[in-house]
């Protein structure tokens, strides 16, 4: 009977143990890459009025994080916290983005958060970053 026996050079597998090692940390700086892609692109989606509001300083990017359910990691873009509207009253900032964005029986819906989201750019976001915390690795 024949055999046939392969070994594969160490330098492969180094490379290979250092992906597995620093996973999550590569995935994490791809989501990281996304979400700034995301961010920028609602900064000049959001409605003229948004921009002189200080609703602007309650648009963020959370830290990274990982999902103890399934193992996915994350990073989230939105708006968080209060801020001072015109009145002068303190108002929630996620409840003005979403009446913004869908609209209520006095407002009418002006979506922006939704158009922010174009999965071209943030792919080439996400590739560019894995090529850059693989080390070249990952083309």
């Amino acid at each position: 009977m024949a055999k046939f026996r392969m070994e594969i050079p160490k330098e492969i597998m180094q490379d290979f143990q250092k992906l597995q090692v620093n996973a999550d940390e590569i995935f994490a700086e791809m989501t990281r890459a996304g979400a700034e892609v995301v961010e920028v692109n609602v900064r000049t989606n959001v409605p003229s009025s948004f921009h002189d509001s200080d609703i602007m300083n309650c648009l963020k990017i959370t830290k990274t994080y990982k999902t103890p359910s399934d193992g996915g990691i994350n990073t989230r873009v939105g708006f968080y916290g209060y801020f001072t509207n015109s009145k002068g009253r303190r108002v929630p900032a996620p409840l003005v983005a979403n009446v913004v964005e869908y609209g209520s029986s006095r407002v009418k819906k002006k979506p922006f958060f939704r158009k922010s989201f174009k999965k071209s750019q943030i792919e080439k976001a996400m590739l560019d970053a894995q090529k850059k915390a693989s080390g070249g690795l990952l083309k």
